[in-house]
């Protein structure tokens, strides 16, 4: 089997370091897609640059949390339920698994969607940030509910089909391979494709960590690339004068929005004979019909 690699830049639209990190790697085709946020300060910017330049490779980042101090956004429904005492969204994915009203987050969820629709962008697939649909904190997943409204979009979604054991963060949590599993039949049967592997790596700059050593570690993460077709997201920015006084490990997104242009990496892809692909292609080939006799029951998830 081939080994194909989906390189997402997640948080698109949060803030102009990021958006300038992302566009300058969209540009150059050193990444597969970004996921935009349609609730964050740097929205309209990420927006305007895909309608004008017609990026294919942009997804929905369906936000339901705001983590960091001095970068705070609201909703775009105004729900009580999805705001902490501030005004604004959650700062952790427990605040929103406890406080967040389901029909309030589909609403919310609804509302993203036709944002960046109205942009004129062209959406190439869902994610999700911080995993806040998932049900990761407290058990309460909204995944299901998820998974129909991106079937009705007719979108592939990032949700993965089988866990890589290596992986530092999905392949270090306990009982997790039943929900995986039942999350991958519940795409198929509402026929939303999903690449096959999320592959994940240290969110902040580890002790001791430096560029080359976390240069050395993706690329070793290459040769050992599952077959079939995996997604890994980065966080890239730039080293901007504000990101640098307000974003927490703001060297690892500069890390990663260099990493991607360096020649050790772009050898190494080549090397271990790993092809960069998108989600057009989960689009075209991971595709399965929905399976009919649950549509019933799982149309009920719409409301």
């Amino acid at each position: 089997m081939s080994r194909r690699l989906i390189i997402n830049c997640d948080d698109f639209g949060q803030s102009a370091p990021m958006n300038e990190a992302i566009m300058h790697l969209l540009e150059e085709g050193k990444v597969s897609s970004a996921t935009i946020m349609a609730v964050a300060p740097g929205f309209e910017e990420a927006a305007d640059w895909c309608a004008r330049r017609r990026q294919p490779n942009v997804g929905l980042h369906l936000t339901m949390t705001s983590e960091f101090d001095a970068l705070r956004w609201s909703s775009l429904t105004g729900d009580p339920s999805l705001h902490d005492e501030s005004g604004h969204q959650y700062k952790t994915v427990k605040e929103f698994e406890q406080g967040a009203q389901t029909r309030a987050v589909l609403k919310e969820i609804d509302a993203q969607y036709r944002r960046v629709k109205k942009s004129s962008i062209t959406i190439s697939h869902v994610d999700n940030h911080m995993g806040s649909l998932y049900g990761m904190e407290t058990g309460r997943s909204l995944l299901p509910q998820t998974l129909w409204k991106t079937s009705r979009w007719g979108l592939p979604s990032r949700f993965f089909r089988y866990i890589d054991a290596e992986d530092p963060l999905l392949g270090s949590l306990t009982n997790i391979e039943r929900p995986v599993a039942l999350g991958a039949a519940l795409a198929d049967t509402l026929g939303v494709p999903i690449p096959d592997f999320l592959l994940s790596h240290p969110f902040g700059v580890q002790e001791g960590e430096t560029y080359d050593s976390f240069k050395q570690s993706i690329i070793d993460k290459l040769y050992k690339l599952p077959d079939g077709i995996s997604e890994t997201y980065i966080h890239p920015g730039i080293a901007d004068p504000w990101m640098l006084a307000n974003i927490p490990h703001w060297e690892k997104r500069v890390w990663e929005s260099r990493l991607p242009f360096d020649d050790d990496f772009i050898y190494a892809m080549r090397d271990a004979r790993v092809e960069l692909t998108d989600y057009r292609y989960v689009q075209e080939h991971l595709r399965r019909p929905r399976v009919r006799s649950a549509f019933r029951l799982l149309k009920a998830l719409k409301k």
